[in-house]
C-alpha cells in the first residue's frame, strides 16, 4: 500500500459523484496554527491519511504515525489498514500533542515499515500575543500551482 496524502484537517465529508465515483471534501487543511492560549498548550489535531492499495496487494497493512519534535518522539499511533485491492481508503489519526513554546512537530507516516511521509505542524504564539512577530506580507496564502487533474 502507498500513502497518497496525509493532511491535518478540521473536517471532511464523503460523497458520491456521478457514476458512483467517490469524492472527499476537505475543510480546514492546515500545517500551522496559532496557540489557543498561553504556553504550554495541548491539542489533539486530526490527520487524514489517504492510501492506495494495488490490485496485487492483500489489502491488509499497518499504518504507523510517529509524532517527532526533532529527535524526540512525543506521540505514536499504530492502527490496522484494510483497503480493498485496487481501491483507495483512508484512516483518521489523532494524537495528544503538547507544545511548551512555538515550535514544529512532524508526523512521520508509514505503511508496513516503508518509507515515511513527513507532515509538519507548526505552533505559533497566540494570535493576540503583542510580542508575536508579524508575518511577512504575502506569506499567508497558497503560493504553488495546482497540479493538473485527469480522470
Amino acid at each position: 500500500m502507498q500513502i497518497m496524502s496525509a493532511l491535518f484537517i478540521e473536517h471532511f465529508d464523503m460523497r458520491q459523484a456521478a457514476g458512483g465515483a467517490a469524492r472527499i471534501d476537505l475543510g480546514g487543511v492546515h500545517f500551522s496554527m496559532a496557540a489557543p492560549g498561553p504556553f504550554p498548550v495541548t491539542i489533539t489535531p486530526h490527520m487524514l491519511v489517504l492510501v492506495r492499495c494495488p490490485e496485487t496487494h492483500t489489502g491488509l497493512a499497518a499504518l504507523e504515525v510517529r509524532f517527532m519534535r526533532g529527535d524526540e518522539q512525543v506521540a505514536r499511533n499504530v492502527q490496522p489498514l484494510s483497503v480493498e485491492p485496487g481501491k483507495f481508503g483512508y484512516n483518521l489519526v489523532q494524537a495528544e500533542l503538547t507544545f511548551d513554546e512555538p515550535t514544529t512537530i512532524e508526523a512521520h507516516c508509514r505503511v508496513d515499515q516503508g518509507d515515511a511521509v513527513v507532515i509538519p505542524l507548526t505552533m505559533s504564539p497566540p494570535a493576540d500575543d503583542p510580542e508575536a512577530p508579524e508575518a511577512p506580507a504575502g506569506t499567508g496564502g497558497w503560493t504553488g500551482t495546482p497540479a493538473a487533474q485527469s480522470g
